[in-house]
């Protein structure tokens, strides 16, 4: 058992200040040590990978941005460990789900950890934060008085304000998604077993194509949207996310798979698709299920490989080229509504049995 002595970690997750500015404002804030961590890379390899090969959207559209609370709490417990202690705090409120993602994460890697929240343990509102922090000094940010705002590799959410009025809100709050092309732009994204390799021809890191798409992408105004989800505690809860580059390499990605897995393949990997973004956004990503189904998946991409062309342009992120060795068409065989290998009495006699069964229940049924 680790000594239960508290030690306080400040972990970057907002938009804002560089990280000597962070460490800087943590130190003003009372905190006797501080960690910067850069875990983009690990990010990506642990878990943003599998949004990609799961096309990972919860309820259709939300490319779970939140799955970065799993590494912050991997980290923390990290360095509660590194100081000896097994106590950790978070600064989570009582109406959110991160609340949920922390305390679930840590309790399922260290079960015997003390998790301590003051926000939610105070009840208190964010708008009492922003008070008793100026009241001992301490400016906040005016965007911050207004949003909540998170940043991270995929991009930026925002909530509070207008969005929770469900109004629309101003064009100045975006940063990723303003629109500065006026051009369409073709973008060449090539794949390997389901994942981003190369972007026009130049082998990247995964890390390095997202935020190179979300420069691109986001400056024709694509990867911006507001969306009301099912929140984990039970109500719903509005945001507004921009995150060009994954809803990009997604779209990309879905256009490949589609073209090269079997029919059955491709429905039974949307039930797959459902359960993991839905664990993710849920707090479940520890659950033994979440291993399952990512070896599901890196079976399920083994021929998920090709280039696939992107058009972007007002807003809008179009497939219009596909190359695949893998892309199962045989032109010998047959070309959709062109030409085929079997007669006309062939496909008659198909259609014939192809709908017995619906001929015979009519037959029954008047």
């Amino acid at each position: 058992m680790l000594s239960p002595h508290f030690t306080r970690a400040t972990l970057r997750r907002h938009a804002g200040p560089d990280p000597v500015s962070m460490e800087k404002k943590s130190k003003e804030l009372g905190a006797s040590k501080h960690y910067t961590i850069d875990v983009k890379q690990e990010f990506y390899n642990k878990i943003v990978s599998y949004i990609v090969k799961a096309n990972g959207l919860y309820e259709d559209y939300y490319p779970n941005m939140c799955s970065d609370r799993y590494i912050i709490a991997e980290k923390l417990i990290m360095i509660a460990k590194k100081e000896s202690t097994n106590i950790v705090a978070h600064g989570s409120t009582g109406q959110g789900n991160d609340q949920v993602r922390f305390d679930s994460a840590i309790y399922s890697l260290e079960p015997d950890f003390k998790i301590i929240v003051p926000v939610r343990e105070l009840s208190i509102t964010r708008k009492e934060e922003q008070e008793y922090l100026e009241k001992k000094g301490f400016e906040v940010d005016s965007e911050y008085k207004k949003y909540t705002i998170n940043q991270n590799i995929f991009g930026y959410t925002y909530s509070g304000s207008e969005i929770d009025d469900y109004k629309e809100p101003d064009e100045s709050i975006y940063n990723l998604t303003k629109k500065t092309e006026s051009e369409p732009e073709y973008i060449s994204l090539e794949f390997v077993k389901g994942l981003p390799v190369s972007i026009n021809g130049t082998k990247k890191s995964g890390n390095e194509i997202l935020k190179d798409l979300n420069e691109i992408a986001g400056s024709h105004g694509y990867g911006r949207k507001i969306v009301v989800n099912n929140t984990i505690i039970g109500f719903k809860g509005r945001i507004l996310f921009e995150s060009p580059g994954i809803l990009a390499i997604i779209e990309a990605h879905k256009a490949l798979e589609k073209a090269v897995l079997t029919k059955e393949q491709y429905e039974f990997k949307k039930l797959v698709e459902n359960k993991w973004a839905n664990l993710t956004y849920n707090g479940r990503y520890y659950d033994p299920l979440i291993n399952d189904l990512n070896a599901f998946l890196d079976h399920n991409q083994d021929n998920v490989t090709g280039l696939v062309k992107l058009k972007l342009d007002n807003g809008n992120c179009d497939i219009v080229e596909l190359e695949s060795k893998y892309v199962l068409e045989a032109k010998n065989i047959v070309t959709y509504a062109q030409s085929s290998s079997w007669s006309g009495d062939e496909a008659t006699g198909f259609i014939k049995l192809w709908s017995l069964q619906q001929k015979i229940h009519k037959m029954k049924n008047d």
